[in-house]
């Protein structure tokens, strides 16, 4: 969990394990290539359509991670449209540099607190 966020960000619940994970893993699987993206929003409406069940979009990138971590889904990125599975190693790649690219700037966002919270308040 991370800190300040602890109820969004807790550990999947068994609902989460045994029902929409693998729902989820099961519709990505088929989103081969950058032409069949599917956004996050069309993704919980089809889930929601077939289980009944809203998934906020903090819990989707909480079994997103699941997913990605535990490699049940192979080279699945992500862009501003969606997520997909890379055919091309590029793709792999360019996720892979957007990445630490967001760790850089949450990197910097941290130093800059860490030097404001030693000065007086």
């Amino acid at each position: 969990m991370i800190t300040n966020f602890e109820e969004i960000t807790e550990e999947l619940n068994d609902h989460e394990k045994a029902v929409l994970l693998p729902i989820m893993v099961r519709g990505l699987k088929t989103k081969i290539g950058k032409e069949n993206i599917i956004s996050q929003a069309e993704a919980c409406e089809k889930i929601e359509a077939s289980t009944g069940y809203k998934i906020s979009s903090v819990r989707w990138r909480k079994l997103i991670n699941v997913i990605r971590r535990a490699g049940l889904v192979k080279n699945l990125v992500s862009s501003s449209k969606g997520y997909y599975i890379a055919t091309k190693k590029i793709e792999a790649w360019k996720n892979i540099q957007s990445l630490q690219d967001r760790i850089d700037a949450i990197e910097a966002v941290k130093v800059a607190l860490i030097n404001q919270a030693t000065e007086k308040f």
